[in-house]
């Protein structure tokens, strides 16, 4: 979405996507996860409100007890790497590199796909990396708004109840989920920019 809306740049599709990028980094998304309730769990009674099911126990019941709060966590990293996409590629199609590409007479599919998407997508790396702990540990609104036994929910009432070897090894699964995604988005950026080496 975010590569689309910097390639159609001033037109509807841009301003509609970018619209959509706000609002959904400005919605509180316990509000989101309430509407989703209302309309999917009691109007069309399509999903369930609350509660997890193991993936072990019932594979689709645990599918359509996750596809409510997954949603509902997807929506503001999503929006965000939309905006930061389309700035990104922005800043990208302006360099000298993709005017030089367009002059040999390549396609113009072929430029922004094989020169400035990767180079445009090494900020949004960077963000999903440090998005991952969010998602891990710092679900709490989610798990709260569905009655999901989650990690966030279990280091806020260890907290409550003064069981700080709890806090310490969700911190400590926290921390070593950090250490991988900074890991997995240094290797990323060697294969997005080859002028990145590691010696």
């Amino acid at each position: 979405m975010g590569v689309i809306a910097a390639v159609k740049r001033g037109t509807w599709i841009d301003s509609l996507l970018t619209s959509l990028g706000n609002l959904g980094i400005t919605m509180p998304i316990f509000w989101l996860g309430i509407l989703l309730i209302y309309l999917f769990g009691l109007k069309l009674n399509w999903l369930p409100i609350n509660g997890y099911v193991s993936p072990l126990k019932d594979f689709w019941a645990s599918t359509r007890s996750v596809i409510l709060p997954v949603f509902c966590m997807a929506v503001p990293p999503i929006a965000s790497a939309v905006r930061l996409t389309r700035s990104s590629m922005l800043e990208v199609l302006r360099q000298d590199y993709i005017r030089t590409a367009r002059s040999k007479g390549l396609k113009e599919r072929s430029v922004i796909i094989s020169h400035a998407v990767k180079n445009g997508l090494i900020p949004v790396v960077t963000l999903k990396g440090m998005s991952l702990a969010g998602i891990v540990g710092g679900s709490v609104i989610i798990e709260t708004v569905f009655s999901i036994p989650g990690m966030g929910r279990y280091a806020v009432q260890g907290l409550f109840a003064q069981d700080y070897s709890v806090v310490q090894a969700v911190m400590l699964v926290i921390g070593a989920v950090i250490l991988f995604a900074n890991l997995l988005v240094d290797l990323t950026y060697g294969w997005l920019d080859p002028r990145i080496r590691y010696s």
